[in-house]
């Protein structure tokens, strides 16, 4: 909770911290805003496939032209990480395995990583973890994204002394979403093509937060970085509120959802029927605990916490999240304290790619968000066991044999895939598997 004071002290001997982002999309776009008004950080250099784009993004936030000037501006990430005069590398392309290659070049050359990139932590975060600990640099989640902010109230639910029963986010779902494509998609935003279009949005990318994709990455996040279960069957997306959370998630042996206790689950702003639900978290985080005993059950009561009729399940919530705008808290962190805001510990949670429809030999997937797969949360033991193949590998391959609609996609039903960094260090992963239990 010093942050502030920490940062002053390194502005005022003269060393701000100093970071290069690369990929200057929303979230790094958004992280920029925050800079100029944040005494003692410095963004160095902003890498970006589209120089141009960066410069536009800079001015588009505020920046004026004497720090537009005083930053580099390159388009390869691999260049910016190898700088001498940055500490943390902020990691916002989206990509992969672009993120895996930066993270390992970044690392090799002694910079923090702070990974807005849940995807490629997903496909292999617990090789890049280890590889961080070994280069003594923080490897972290990005504060102000869901699955770090998750992370955050769940290690403060466990450092008071609670059991952490469930955690999660909230999303708008229904079941239909999973096979919706880019050609569909924004009639469930509401919009036109021609206004998205006009908005500067990505259909593919738009879909990937509707298709229940986004929702299986980042459930797998928090799984590998807080130690919590991945429910079997993937996530459930109950509809709930933010007034029924410790009602409706806890165990079924309580008469809640959940299998089990210390699971991850996303809770849907949509009733089964479309209706919108009351109070919802269709934005925000949520942890669900359990009371160690009656005094502090009763506690809860005084309080005012919301809980189960029993009184001992209570949920603690933000009803919000503000993405690149809270992604100081991370660099800060990094730089500062040497620690990260939430990190893969294990490889527990798994995306993996699942089939929208009847797929044929011969197709190439097109990937997150795409017209041809969706990512399913699944086990990570059961992943690897199945031979299933991770949603961030479903990009440019090609099927060497059918698929049913649903089924999850295996690495046997590939045609080769390219041997490359980012296969290599799922290989890794894999091998790296956290038992269940």
């Amino acid at each position: 909770m010093n942050l502030t004071a920490l940062l002053l002290a390194r502005q005022t001997a003269g060393r701000p911290v100093r970071v290069g982002l690369i990929g200057a999309g929303k979230f790094g776009s958004m992280f920029l805003a925050q800079v100029p008004h944040t005494p003692g950080l410095e963004v160095a250099a902003i890498a970006d496939l589209s120089v141009d784009r960066a410069r536009g993004a800079c001015r588009t936030v505020g920046w004026d032209d004497d720090r537009i000037a005083a930053t580099a501006f390159v388009e390869d990430g691999a260049e910016l990480c190898r700088r001498d005069d940055l500490e943390v590398v902020v990691e916002a392309t989206g990509h992969p395995a672009a993120g895996i290659a930066h993270a390992l070049e970044g690392m090799a050359h002694g910079k923090h990583m702070v990974m807005v990139n849940v995807e490629a932590d997903v496909l292999a975060g617990a090789a890049l973890a280890a590889r961080a600990k070994r280069a003594g640099v923080v490897y972290s989640m990005a504060y102000g994204d869901q699955p770090a902010l998750t992370a955050e109230m769940v290690d403060w639910a466990r450092a008071c002394g609670f059991e952490v029963v469930a955690a999660g986010k909230g999303t708008k779902y229904l079941p239909a979403y999973h096979h919706v494509t880019p050609d569909d998609v924004w009639e469930h935003y509401g919009l036109t093509p021609e206004a998205a279009a006009a908005a500067g949005m990505n259909p593919q990318m738009f879909n990937s937060f509707l298709d229940g994709t986004k929702s299986a990455i980042e459930m797998a996040a928090i799984a590998n970085a807080c130690g919590l279960a991945v429910p079997a069957d993937g996530l459930g997306f109950p509809p709930c509120g933010v007034d029924d959370l410790a009602h409706v998630l806890r165990p079924r042996a309580e008469g809640g959802v959940l299998a089990d206790s210390g699971t991850v689950e996303v809770v849907s702003s949509l009733e089964r029927d479309g209706r919108p639900v009351f109070r919802d978290l269709r934005w925000g985080v949520y942890v669900v605990l359990k009371a160690p005993n009656d005094y502090a059950a009763a506690c809860f009561r005084q309080y005012g916490l919301k809980t189960d009729a029993s009184g001992r399940y209570a949920a603690m919530y933000k009803p919000f999240h503000l993405i690149g705008l809270e992604l100081n808290i991370s660099v800060l962190n990094a730089a500062l304290r040497g620690e990260p805001t939430g990190a893969t510990g294990g490889f527990r949670g798994d995306a993996v790619a699942c089939a929208k429809r009847d797929l044929k030999a011969g197709e190439t997937l097109d990937g997150e968000g795409g017209h041809t797969v969706w990512g399913r949360l699944a086990p990570a033991p059961v992943s690897v066991t199945e031979g299933w193949l991770p949603i961030g590998l479903a990009h440019g391959v090609r099927l060497a044999r059918d698929v049913p609609a649903d089924r999850p996609v295996g690495w046997a039903d590939l045609e080769a895939l390219p041997d490359n960094q980012a296969v290599a260090l799922r290989r890794e992963t894999e091998a790296m598997v956290t038992p269940a239990g």
